[in-house]
């Protein structure tokens, strides 16, 4: 089920890409539009993906980050290339810079001059869809984030770096886009 946005709203990035010939998932409606590729090399039938998105670079505030979209597309294109859903798993893993793009309003909007964060809502469809979301509790110690802080499902891990170890003993793989 595809979470509304408050006022009804498809995101301004989404229309964009909408416009340019891309259409809404159908896994994450909201977030991560796709293309439609003919002629695309055919997936094995048994294909599965277990696919780790590291993140680093903050959004503009105010603004949606582009890896989380990424992430939502990762999963819509794949549904829409006939994989079954549960032969595609994502994480995010989320550090230094980006560490507040997880926060909830409050800690969100003292950084960033009251400015609203466009990621809690692509954070829930994520998680909603099944993703793992994680903050580096390095960055998170460094920049005075605390536990209570973040988006409700978002894990806090010791460091990114152990997140990605982890993730790379469950079979995920680290998405370079």
């Amino acid at each position: 089920m595809a979470l509304a946005l408050s006022m009804g709203a498809t995101p301004v990035k989404a229309q964009d890409a909408m416009r340019a010939g891309f259409h809404a998932g159908t896994v994450i409606a909201d977030f991560g539009p796709v293309a439609t590729v003919k002629g695309h090399e055919p997936l094995p039938a048994n294909a599965t993906f277990s696919v780790a998105f590291d993140v680093a670079e903050a959004a503009k505030p105010g603004s949606l980050n582009r890896t989380l979209e990424s992430a939502a597309r990762f999963i819509n294109m794949h549904a829409e290339a006939g994989v079954p859903r549960d032969a595609v798993r994502v994480a995010v893993v989320v550090h230094g810079p980006a560490s507040f793009d997880l926060t909830t309003a409050a800690p969100y909007g003292k950084k960033h001059d009251g400015a609203a964060n466009a990621n809690l809502a692509a954070i829930a469809a994520l998680i909603e869809a099944g993703a793992e979301i994680h903050l580096c509790g390095q960055s998170a110690a460094a920049q005075g984030i605390i536990r209570a802080d973040l988006a409700p499902g978002v894990k806090m891990s010791l460091s990114a770096m152990t997140a990605h170890a982890l993730l790379q003993q469950q079979g995920y793989t680290l998405n370079p886009f």
